[in-house]
């Protein structure tokens, strides 16, 4: 029996340095900046060849992990820095409740040539649950305040 793939969650290092706080960094092959646009609820995607770690720099989304045919619904905003490790074979996707883009890095780790597959949307087996992915943001950014 294989074991099972997990997405993981860790809150980041950070040394205070003045008016700066430094993060510790992710080691990459190749890291991306990427922009979910405001209001998108988009599709899942698979990668089997690479990890992605993503860290948002700038607003809030919410990433969807498709495991045990159950959505999983993870907050994720700038004032909240967390790393999330999605392993190769996790079906994921985003939404973006927000009017506001959200910005994001991406520290890939590649572990062989990208497949074109990797990167071409899967059709969702069911409808998201919206309502709880927005009370899910909305719990995350209400922790932040208190």
């Amino acid at each position: 029996m294989g074991l099972t793939k997990r997405v993981e969650i860790r809150t980041l290092d950070s040394i205070k340095g003045g008016m700066a706080e430094f993060y510790t960094p992710q080691s990459s092959h190749e890291t991306m900046l990427v922009s979910v646009a405001a209001g998108a609820i988009d599709d899942l995607f698979v990668h089997r060849s690479q990890t992605d770690q993503l860290l948002v720099v700038r607003g809030s989304f919410v990433l969807v992990v498709l495991q045990n045919r159950r959505y999983q619904y993870i907050p994720l905003s700038e004032t909240h820095p967390v790393v999330v490790t999605i392993p190769p074979g996790v079906p994921h996707g985003a939404i973006n409740p927000s009017q506001d883009p959200c910005v994001l890095v991406n520290a890939v780790l590649r572990h062989s040539a990208p497949y074109d597959r990797d990167y071409v949307p899967l059709r969702r087996p069911f409808p998201y649950d919206l309502n709880s992915a927005h009370r899910q943001l909305q719990d995350l950014q209400c922790r932040q305040i208190a």
